[in-house]
């Protein structure tokens, strides 16, 4: 009497065992290393193979073990994204343009928010760096020297987003925070504006920002800038009460510069709500050129810096450095300011 396999065996007693990677294969006519490539390294197939292969696997609702596919390949796949907060619009753009990339390469990513704490950030490093991730992606240069040692003692590599810096951890691609608040003070002076004011929370990169504007004001002959920074998070809210500190001040800002879009609109809610005319006698300056910010009445003047753009060039760092690249990278990919209704 023949031998039957296991899967027969665990059709008579109805216990259901997972799909191989034998049977996807011979049910998409193709070979077995066909499919694993289609599915954790498909720049190794065609698009057609790839897209033939994953319609066979949807239909036959195969599972691929990811764990026997890393440790086969002593690569797990996985590139970790820690970024402040997964609540920011502009933040979300950048890591689902790295996702986008990733997932075309076959790599999952790992998601965590650090709240914009450096401390925050060290703790989800230790715990991610356990399941050994291929490569890593950090927002900013700010790190406690713990994360810097431990990064700096293994062998993965990282880039750091949203920044750029003289001390980098390995790659950096991102836009110098300095110069936009350089350029946001040469070119509102020009304009003809004297009274400033500035709104912002308390995030390190924002401050970066505010400070080289005061610096160039100064420099320019405005030596009154009122700020007011307010606690994390951005919100409404908290613009709507920076912008009611600042009209209490004797002399009011003429125009008002947000570190970020989310500050900027609830900063029009409240001119709108005292009778202001915007821009007329309030121009108001956003961050990050968001899609809220974009079709906002009146539309938002703000500083767009190539979020989509970013997460894309972050991703082809990485995945050129996994492929054997070694070249120094540090990407410059700009910013610009937009002018709309606001200002």
């Amino acid at each position: 009497m023949a031998r039957k396999s296991r899967r027969e065996l665990a059709q008579l007693d109805g216990t259901a065992l997972p799909l191989t990677v034998r049977e996807v294969a011979l049910a998409a006519g193709v070979s077995p290393i066909t499919v694993s490539r289609a599915l954790h390294r498909p720049t190794l197939v065609s698009a057609a193979t790839r897209e033939h292969v994953l319609a066979v696997v949807k239909e036959l609702g195969y599972v691929p073990n990811l764990l026997a596919g890393s440790l086969a390949s002593s690569k797990s796949r996985l590139v970790a994204i820690l970024l402040p907060t997964i609540a920011n619009s502009i933040y979300a753009t950048v890591v689902q343009a790295i996702m986008e990339r990733l997932t075309e390469a076959g790599y999952q990513a790992l998601i965590g928010p650090t709240g914009y704490s450096p401390e925050k950030e060290e703790e989800l490093l230790e715990a991610i760096l356990g399941r050994r991730p291929d490569g890593i992606v950090l927002t900013g240069t700010l790190h406690t020297p713990a994360s810097r040692e431990r990064l700096a003692a293994l062998n993965i590599p990282v880039v750091e987003a949203w920044d750029l810096s003289e001390e980098a951890l390995d790659m950096q691609v991102g836009f110098s925070h300095e110069q936009v608040g350089v350029a946001l003070a040469d070119h509102f002076v020009a304009r003809g504006y004297r009274r400033f004011g500035v709104i912002s929370v308390d995030d390190p990169r924002a401050m970066r920002r505010n400070l080289a504007l005061q610096a160039r004001l100064a420099a320019l002959g405005v030596t009154e800038v009122p700020m007011e920074v307010l606690p994390l998070p951005a919100t409404w809210e908290v613009g709507r009460i920076g912008l009611a500190r600042l009209l209490a001040r004797p002399e009011p800002a003429e125009l008002v510069l947000c570190s970020s879009d989310t500050l900027a609109l609830g900063v029009v809610a409240e001119a709108t709500s005292r009778g202001l005319s915007i821009p007329e006698q309030l121009a108001v300056i956003g961050f990050g050129d968001t899609t809220n910010g974009r079709f906002a009445n009146p539309a938002l003047s703000t500083v767009s810096v190539n979020a989509d753009a970013m997460g894309h060039r972050v991703a082809q760092s990485l995945l050129d450095r996994l492929a054997g690249d070694q070249r120094t990278v540090r990407l410059d990919t700009g910013f610009v300011l937009i002018e709309r209704q606001s200002s």
